[in-house]
């Protein structure tokens, strides 16, 4: 029974080690996508979020851009996935775990909602203060 109890116990600390990792694989991924990559379809973006699964076999990565255009968002998931190959043999050779996951780019849009949910509180309050004088 003494076993069983010493594996329940150190099984509740491994999950903090997916984040640890996810977070490691997010800023050597910002870093070889910055200075490594020369796909000009690439310009810069931001790295907002790495999902690891739980073996590790697949990290989906959320990217912005500056730029809101539908067409260069989607040229750069295009450079991104053609280049998931070379980015993730660079990770490789920065990142020594067991298995290197499968890296699947996804264009965040938490940030253009944000800023369109910021726009529309704005416009509320501006009615209710117009409201409010009249």
């Amino acid at each position: 029974m003494a076993a069983k109890e010493i594996m329940a116990k150190h099984s509740k600390t491994i999950p903090g080690r997916g984040l640890r990792v996810a977070d490691q694989i997010q800023r050597d991924l910002a870093e070889i996508i910055a200075f490594e990559l020369k796909d000009p379809r690439v310009g810069m973006i931001t790295l907002t979020e790495v999902q690891v699964t739980p073996d590790y076999a697949h990290a989906k990565v959320y990217f912005t851009t500056l730029a809101d255009d539908p067409l260069a968002i989607q040229n750069t998931l295009d450079g991104l996935s053609k280049a998931a190959g070379y980015i993730r043999a660079q990770l490789g050779l920065r990142l020594h775990i067991h298995t290197l996951p499968q890296l699947h780019f996804v264009h965040d849009r938490s940030t253009m909602r944000g800023i369109a949910m910021s726009k529309l509180i704005d416009e509320a309050n501006a009615s209710r203060a117009k409201d409010a004088e009249d």
